[in-house]
């Protein structure tokens, strides 16, 4: 499977018909099976398939530590497309409600109203006790030099990307994808994985802040999200409520902040 294709395209105006070389980004399935049974089906670019599913299922809350899983395996000379996971007798007993729902909210198009969902999130993870303060002339440097690590970018120009750093702007892990959601879900399951995600205070997208992805960053405990674009409404209630810090780059310069303003400094 690759991440991208190569594919020739036309290019026209009034006089001149021209063809070229694009590089265009891989979009595949991912089936994510729990306990031999199928329990989401995600689009995304290949790669990196064991730390996707393991950040996807700590995001679902179907995990809260690596010795959750018993097993988490991919058969690549089968179907790359297949990540399976067993999870612990112990943590299995706790999450029997959310298996048979088959999916914690996740979904923009849900049929939910905004005061029900955060306050069915709020009610399923607890608000981050935290005193970081970050400052923002950093935040917006690392912020700008996101494309820095977008190699796949260069070549498509169509994949979002996630960030993950330390309280001192140590870059912990990233990772691009075709969605935003996978994007971040490889960022934060490849320190989960390695029991490092504790280390991580900051996520940087290059998207805009969806509640969806508070949610994500919310189960992995990080407390500051900053992106180039706006969040949206449902994002920062969620966000206030979660006591998350949510910013993104102001017009003309510095940060735009949406909620829990004191963990960024001058």
């Amino acid at each position: 499977m690759e991440t991208c294709i190569k594919h020739m395209v036309v290019s026209r105006d009034k006089k001149i018909v021209r063809s070229s070389e694009h590089m265009l980004i891989g979009e595949e399935p991912l089936s994510i099976y729990v306990e031999g049974k199928p329990y989401s089906v995600v689009m995304r670019t290949p790669g990196d398939e064991l730390v996707h599913a393991a950040g996807f299922c700590l995001g679902e809350g179907i995990v809260d530590t690596p010795d959750d899983f018993n097993t988490i395996s991919s058969c690549d000379d089968i179907d790359p497309n297949v990540v399976t996971v067993t999870i612990s007798k112990s943590r299995l007993d706790k999450i029997t409600g959310l298996l048979d729902r088959r999916g914690f909210i996740s979904q923009t198009s849900c049929g939910i109203c905004g005061k029900e969902i955060v306050k069915d999130l709020y009610q399923k993870i607890q608000p981050i006790k935290d005193n970081t303060r970050i400052d923002v002339g950093l935040a917006v440097q690392i912020l700008e030099n996101l494309s820095q690590h977008q190699p796949l970018r260069d070549k498509t120009r169509a994949s979002h990307a996630a960030a993950l750093y330390a309280v001192d702007f140590k870059l912990l892990s990233s990772a691009e994808d075709v969605g935003r959601h996978n994007a971040l879900d490889k960022a934060i399951g490849k320190l989960f994985l390695d029991r490092k995600l504790d280390e991580a205070v900051m996520l940087v997208l290059s998207s805009r802040i969806s509640y969806e992805l508070v949610q994500k960053a919310a189960r992995a405990r990080l407390p500051v999200i900053l992106a180039f674009s706006r969040p949206t409404s449902l994002a920062v209630e969620l966000a206030s409520e979660l006591n998350m810090t949510l910013a993104c780059l102001a017009e003309d310069s510095g940060l735009y902040i949406y909620c829990k303003e004191k963990r960024l400094t001058i």
